[in-house]
Parts: C-alpha cells; sequence; structure tokens
C-alpha cells in the first residue's frame, strides 16, 4: 500500500479520488510484477505515476524496467523514488535504491551536450535532444552514438563518440556556412614555380652570356684571318674558333634549358592557383580536454569536447 499520510510531502496536493486511482493501479502493477509479467506492470505503474507522483510507484517500476533492460530509465525511477528520503520507501529498500544507482552510474555515461547557435535541432541517434539555444544533461548507455547539429542554411555537424561506461562527455556543439568550412589550398608551396621560373631565366641569362663570349672569339679569328689576307690560319686563331664553337653550343643548350625551365615554372604557377576544398565541420576547431575525476566512490577521466 502506498503511504498516505496527509503531512507527508509527496501527498500534498494530491486529490484523495487521485489517491485511490493511483493506489488501484500500483496494487495491479504489483500483481503483474510478482507475475513477471514486466511490460503489463510498467504500464500500470506509469498509469499510476499520472494520477500520483509517489515515490513507492518510481521505485516498483524501476523494478518492472531492470527487466526490460531500460538502464537509463531505471536510474531516473530510482532518482524519483530517493528524492524524499527512506520515508516513503522503507530502509531496506531506500538503500536498494542507492546501491542500484550507483552501480547503473558505472555503467551508464553522464553527457552533456549544448549548443547556443538558435534554432539550431540537436538529435542523438535520431532523438530530438533540445533546439538551441539549449542543453542537455543525462545518461546515456555507452558505447557509439551518433550526435547531429542541424540549422537550415548551414553545414551539418555530425560527431560520432564512443562513450565510456561510468565517464562523463561534454559536447559543445557549433554548425559552420559553407564559406566558413571553405579553405584555399595549392598544389606546393607558393614560392615553388617561382624558384623554377627564377633558375629558367637564370640559365637563359647565362645563355647569353656564353653567346656573347662565343661572338666575342668568332670576331677575333674572323679578325686574325684578314689580317694575314685569307691565309690559312694558324693554331692558335683554329684554338680562338673552337672555343667559340664550345661556347655557342653550350649557349645553345643552355637556351634551351632556361627556356623548358622557364615554361615549366609559367604551368606550375598556373596549377598552382589556390583552389577551394571544403572542409568537414568535425574538422574545424575541436579540442579535447581530459582531466581526472575525484570524489566518494568515483574514479576516472573527464572529457571536455569542444566544436
Amino acid at each position: 500500500m502506498l503511504d498516505v499520510g496527509k503531512n507527508r510531502p509527496w501527498a500534498l496536493g494530491v486529490a484523495p479520488g487521485d489517491q485511490q486511482t493511483a493506489q488501484a493501479l500500483f496494487q495491479e502493477g504489483n500483481e503483474r510484477l510478482k507475475e513477471s509479467f514486466f511490460v503489463e506492470a510498467s504500464r500500470h505503474y506509469r498509469q499510476a505515476l499520472q494520477h500520483w507522483n509517489h515515490p513507492a510507484i518510481h521505485y516498483n517500476l524501476a523494478l518492472a524496467l531492470m527487466n526490460l533492460d531500460q538502464p537509463v530509465e531505471v536510474h531516473e525511477h530510482l532518482v524519483a523514488a530517493m528524492r524524499h528520503g527512506p520515508e516513503p520507501l522503507d530502509v531496506n529498500r531506500f538503500e536498494h535504491a542507492l546501491d542500484y544507482r550507483k552501480l547503473l552510474e558505472q555503467q551508464l555515461t553522464w553527457v552533456d551536450v549544448s549548443c547556443d547557435q538558435a534554432d539550431t535541432t540537436v538529435t542523438m541517434d535520431g532523438q530530438l535532444l533540445f533546439i538551441a539555444p539549449g542543453r542537455f544533461q543525462g545518461l546515456m548507455r555507452p558505447g557509439m552514438h551518433s550526435l547531429v547539429a542541424l540549422k537550415k542554411g548551414y553545414m551539418t555537424t555530425e560527431k560520432t563518440p564512443t562513450l565510456m561506461p561510468g565517464k562523463r562527455e561534454q559536447f559543445a556543439l557549433k554548425v559552420y556556412t559553407a564559406s566558413e568550412l571553405t579553405e584555399y589550398r595549392r598544389r606546393w608551396a607558393a614560392w615553388i614555380p617561382w624558384t623554377v621560373m627564377g633558375s629558367g631565366l637564370a640559365v637563359a641569362a647565362g645563355g647569353g652570356l656564353l653567346h656573347q663570349q662565343a661572338r666575342a672569339r668568332f670576331n677575333t679569328f674572323d679578325e686574325g684571318v684578314n689580317q694575314c689576307g685569307g691565309c690559312i690560319a694558324k693554331a692558335e686563331l683554329m684554338r680562338l674558333h673552337s672555343q667559340g664553337a664550345g661556347l655557342q653550343k653550350a649557349a645553345v643548350a643552355a637556351y634551351a634549358v632556361g627556356g623548358a625551365a622557364l615554361t615549366t615554372g609559367v604551368l606550375m604557377l598556373y596549377f598552382n592557383r589556390a583552389q577551394p576544398h571544403l572542409r568537414s565541420p568535425r574538422d574545424v576547431g575541436q579540442e579535447v580536454v581530459v582531466t581526472p575525476l575525484v570524489g566518494t566512490g568515483a574514479g576516472g577521466v573527464l572529457g571536455a569536447f569542444r566544436f
């Protein structure tokens, strides 16, 4: 039976008719619980809570949900059952609720999700958490989850964190426009094409210098031949001619190499134009902060993720 004392805080403001209806549904739920009909039992307890938010109803509903693999909701109802201390239950039930609540908190993950950008829809595993600005705090099953922030005109931000049992996770979500996520990249460092072009110009200029030196030797050779009236050139003059020919070949090679380098540099400069690249929201502004958890009956780390 439910404690119906008039001066009990959990009975204040509850009409006698609602108390009687809740009593009947509570007893029906207890019968179903004894018979291991846990779905039916939980249904009766939920109906009873609509008439009377009594701690004992929360406690028995938690017992039924324990057998339906609903740990998050079990924790919720255990907390509600303990709200007024052991009096509306009894000491043994209160201590059992306290022990099981602690056990669940070691098995589940405390999640703190926030977003301050107005009109952003935030969901976890497809279920709506809130429409920003807002915040969700509560327990979640450990494992991989899908956390999504969606706003019209903005890129969707999606995170897939793996929650660990007994830990606390914080997620501050943010959405970005396409322009905020666009960065410009080059194939090579900006100085490389210019260096190639400069090298080509330097080699071509060196070819010009070699060409001048070759021409000077040819001119000296021609003057020597003219001075002797068209005689057969002596060895010294032939050496000048040979040097001029070698310098001329080197100049032509330098022109070819320098021109190729210059052309390559121009092409590289064209292909090295900055091109837009769209980053993923998960790559922008992510910060992970890990700190130790210290406290009675607690241990582990506190991870804070900022996006």
